[in-house]
């Protein structure tokens, strides 16, 4: 697909996600997912399948996590999403990498303040 079609489905994805529709925004990722939140806080690490990144939702939602998003940059295989998170009374910038196959998205990788996710969400 190109860059411009996978914009489109990560724009479709993340206002779901900030619309609160779960189902919606699991659309277009692939039953076989793989997420990593990087650090040391109790949501950190790696995701696999959408029950889990339900489950790493479900916690993002106990402390009223937005994503909003300020860019998108891609390519026929990535998309970067540079977005304003908050969270817990705490904001911080962060990278969302969004890896594609066959109009899914495959992998997610975040890269943002760890020290915020820590502070947000405790150690593990």
């Amino acid at each position: 697909m190109s860059g411009e079609q996978n914009i489109e489905i990560a724009k479709k994805g993340y206002a779901a996600f900030a619309a609160g529709d779960a189902e919606a925004a699991m659309t277009d990722l692939a039953d076989d997912l793989e997420w990593i939140v990087p650090g040391n806080s109790a949501v950190s690490g790696t995701y696999h399948g959408k029950v889990e990144v339900g489950g790493l939702w479900a916690k993002l939602a106990e402390k009223s996590l937005t994503t909003t998003p300020q860019h998108f940059l891609a390519d026929e295989e990535r998309v970067v999403v540079l977005t304003q998170v908050s969270a817990g009374g705490e904001s911080w910038d962060s990278a969302d990498v969004l890896t594609y196959r066959d109009g899914k998205v495959v992998k997610i990788q975040t890269a943002g303040d760890t020290a915020k996710f820590e502070k947000v969400f405790g150690t593990r």
